[in-house]
Parts: C-alpha cells; structure tokens; sequence
C-alpha cells in the first residue's frame, strides 16, 4: 500500500504482533497474579471464544483473571514489554464482537474484581471495581432511596466495566441518558501499564475531558479498574403504560406524538408480534395482547402529581394514534410483570430461534414508522425473520435477524441483510450503533457515517495512548485485512480530494 492510503489504517493488519512464547508468557503471568488465574487450557477457554455476538468465534491462547488495579497493571506491562497484544473482557454480554480476540492476544477480564468500593450517599455517588454487575449497583443503595439509573436489558448479567466500554444504554436512557451521563471518575490502566484517574469527584473538571474520550473506547485506551459512579434519588411516584396497536407505523406514530407533546417517559419500548408471542409462549401467560402487531411501554416517572397528568396525556395520545386500549400499572408488582417480557424478549425468541444476530441502528423519530416498514420489506426480500424489540423513545432500533446456524450459506445472508439495515438507518439520517458499540462486527461500516479525515482524526487520539496498538486492537475502525474493500472507498475519496490518479493506489 502506498504511503496515500498507510495514514488511513492502523498499525495492526490482522497478524499476531513479535513473536510471543506463549508458554513463557503464561509461565511470567502465572508468577504475576494469585493461583488459578490464568487460564490455558483449550476446554476453559472455549468460555472466551465469543461474546454475545456468537456469529463470530475465535479462541485466545491466555487468559488471565485478575483482583486488583495493581494486577491489571502487571499483566498490561508484560504484555507492552514483549508486544503482545491484549484484550478486556468483561461479563461477555457484548454484542459487537468487542471482546472477541481475533489474533494471538491475551484476555485481560475483569469478572473478579467485583467490590464496592466506597458508598458517598451524601454526594450520590458510589464508587465500583469493573466486574460488579450492572444491577447490583442499586441493589447496594435502594434501601437508602437511591438508584443507578443506566439499564441494559442484560442489567442482571452485565457488568459496569464493560458498560463503560461501550457507553451502554438501557430502558432509562431516555430521560437520564447513558453511561457517560453517570460516571464522574474512572481509575484507569493504560496500555503501557500507567495508572492514571481520568475525571473526578465532581461533574465538571478543569482540562481536557479524557474520561469522556475514554467512556465507549471499546476496550482500546485501556482498561478501567474503578469507577465513580452518579446515584440518583428513587422517583416519588412511577407508572407504566401498555398500549397495543395494530402496525407498527401506528406504535411509531404514539411514540412521535408523545415526545412531540413535551411528554418525557423515563423510558418507551416497543415490541413486535414475533416478540410478544415468543414472551407470552415462553411465560405460559398472555400478559401482551396476542392478537396486537405492537405493543408501547411507557415508564413515567416524577412527583406524583406530575406523573397522573403525564399519564393521561399519554394514554390519550396513544389512542389517538389508534391504540386498541392502554392499561396502566401503578405498583412495583404490576409494573415489574410489564417490564418482564421486554426484558426477556430476546431469551424468549431463543427458545425458538437458538441462532440470532442483534443490529443496533438508530434512526431519528420521526423516521421510525417508514424505517419499520423498510426492515419488514427487507426482512422478505432475504427470506429471513426479524423480529423487533427496542428503545423506540430515542430510536435505538434492536432488529433480531433470526435464523438456522445449518441452514447452507446463512451466514453470509444474515451478514448482508444486517449491513442493508444499516444502511437503511444512515440514510434516514441516524447511526451504525446506539449502545452496542462497533467492535469487530461494524467496523467496515464506519466509512458509511465518517470520512477518512474524521476517522484518522480519531486515529491520531488512539496512537497518542496506544502507539503501538496493543489494546483490543483491529476493533472499531477497517484494517487492510478485515475490511479491505472499506478502506479501498476512503483512499479512493482522498484521492479525488488530492486530484491523484487513481493508479497512484496499490492494494
């Protein structure tokens, strides 16, 4: 490659990096952290051969299974001083081939660093090492009337250090956004094993915000070791409304009507007919209507007061996009029986489809009833069910391609129907990704939303803490090997921008 298209890729092009003796590394390791943890075996390590995103598989040689800050930095030192590549994983709930090691890397997780550190309720703030999981952090502070508010769908298995990662969203993200709006600090262990604090006790801090650059890095800037966490008061008063419809372009339109009204839920989710059958076969009980094409939840939240009218206005703008009926639910009990199937809607579909590939496009609002009506049309054309279930208050779209892992040939057609969804989602003037992240599986479809200056822009930010490329790298932007025809567009664009002939670039 010529030098016109070397400033576009990164260091890494898909091979192993020096030439590591893996048996002595594991032997340097084994010396560097507490008994059984490292882990060599082929039959252990098939835990590690993937993240939830199971279409891609690839086992690591080594990995390693840390306690404290000061053992991260161990580990992360001896893989910089022999240039091997390293890899943070966290509960492996990823959905984007992000903790996927690709290459001879050693696994770096966090799952066993797992305490509370610190609980400041005077200032609403706790502080957690990265393996706690997500909805541990309010079980620790709801006797005291506070809670986390970012909530993956995986909240009970995912944990805070890989929501970090991936700048992970939830049900709330709504009103209370994700997590780069609830984390004030981070201690951070840098890819040549420097231990630094990225933020502080406040919200806002003097100097460059690094701990929002590192917040959603994919793992690519480090690994983080303790995390300052914002706690918020429990809401007064909640309810949450179920309205079914009879399309989806009618669910689509309740959703622009409320948000348009001013009307703020904490969170509004959507779901499909595949979805709500697969919940109500899967939990023995119709708590969705059956016969509906879609159903709305609406969590409302607030002084009690406040909420009572949100929720008639809510309730009389579903109906009058053409809600069947809405039924409301005011107690914990009642509430947690609504948001069950929504959180076990993809667990639900596996019981019926074992093999399933979750996309995370974003499309702006107004934009969700044609987009909807453009993935069923999709969905036809490619001979291949999708099923929907997502964040339809901020449209963070969750489309589950479902498929047969036997059938001849299906992989490939599940890859190209998930590359048109996305497609379809950028030209209706949203993103490859929400919460997800990019990872390995989108990364030859950045070049869709960013030009090669912007992604060389944020190249320059990366080699600047990783120079020589050793965290979880190859992730998040195109290499000559993984995404070949990817980068072969951008050196093309920068050609024309340079007025080179277009035989001046060797591939």
């Amino acid at each position: 490659m010529t030098s016109a298209s070397a400033s576009l890729s990164p260091a890494w092009n898909g091979t192993p990096q020096g030439s590591a003796d893996w048996r002595a590394l594991e032997r340097r390791l084994r010396a560097l952290l507490p008994p059984r943890a490292v882990v060599s075996k082929r039959q252990e390590l098939l835990a590690y051969d993937c993240d939830g995103l199971t279409l891609h598989r690839h086992q690591p040689p080594l990995v390693v299974l840390p306690e404290t800050t000061e053992q991260v930095a161990a580990v992360v030192r001896c893989c910089n001083a022999l240039a091997v590549p390293f890899i943070a994983r966290g509960s492996g709930t990823g959905l984007s081939g992000g903790a996927l090691a690709e290459q001879e890397a050693v696994v770096i997780a966090t799952s066993r660093m797992r305490r509370v550190l610190e609980i400041d309720l005077a200032n609403e703030r706790i502080t957690v090492e990265p393996g706690v999981i997500n909805s541990w952090v309010t079980r620790a502070v709801a006797g005291d009337g506070f809670y986390y508010a970012p909530d993956p769908s995986s909240q009970v298995a995912c944990s805070i250090g890989g929501n970090v990662a991936e700048n992970s969203g939830g049900v709330h993200c709504l009103k209370y956004g994700v997590t780069s709006n609830h984390v004030l600090a981070m201690e951070v262990v840098l890819p040549d094993g420097t231990i630094t604090t990225l933020g502080g006790a406040l919200p806002e801090m003097g100097g460059l915000d690094l701990r929002g650059v590192f917040i959603g890095s994919e793992g690519t800037l480090g690994i983080a070791t303790a995390i300052t966490l914002r706690l918020l008061r429990t809401p007064a008063s909640v309810a949450v409304l179920l309205a079914d419809f009879a399309s989806m372009e009618t669910a689509g339109e309740a959703v622009r009507l409320i948000t348009g009204a001013g009307v703020l839920p904490a969170g509004m989710e959507m779901m499909d007919r595949p979805c709500i059958q697969a919940v109500n076969d899967a939990f023995g009980v119709d708590e969705y209507p059956r016969d509906a094409a879609a159903v709305l939840l609406i969590e409302l939240d607030g002084h009690e007061r406040e909420v009572k009218a949100a929720v008639e206005l809510a309730s009389r703008l579903c109906l009058k996009a053409g809600a069947g009926a809405v039924r409301e639910a005011w107690t914990p009990e009642a509430r947690a029986r609504l948001w069950k199937g929504r959180k076990s809607a993809i667990t639900a579909l596996g019981r019926q489809f074992p093999s399933y590939y979750l996309q995370d496009g974003v499309v702006p609002r107004t934009a969700l009833p044609q987009v909807l009506a453009a993935i069923d049309r999709l969905s036809a054309e490619h001979g291949l069910p999708v099923a929907n279930v997502f964040h339809a208050g901020d449209g963070n779209l969750h489309p589950l391609i479902l498929y047969r892992a036997d059938d001849p040939g299906v992989n490939e057609r599940v890859k190209r129907l998930a590359g048109e969804i996305l497609r379809l989602c950028i030209e209706a003037g949203g993103s490859i990704s929400g919460e997800h992240g990019v990872g390995s599986d989108k990364r030859c479809y950045m070049d869709w939303m960013f030009s090669a200056d912007d992604q060389a822009t944020m190249q320059l930010v990366r080699r600047a803490i990783d120079p020589d490329d050793l965290a979880n790298p190859g992730k998040i932007f195109p290499t000559p090997k993984t995404c070949g025809e990817s980068l072969q567009r951008q050196v093309q664009l920068r050609v024309a921008g340079l007025e080179l002939p277009a035989e001046a670039v060797v591939f």
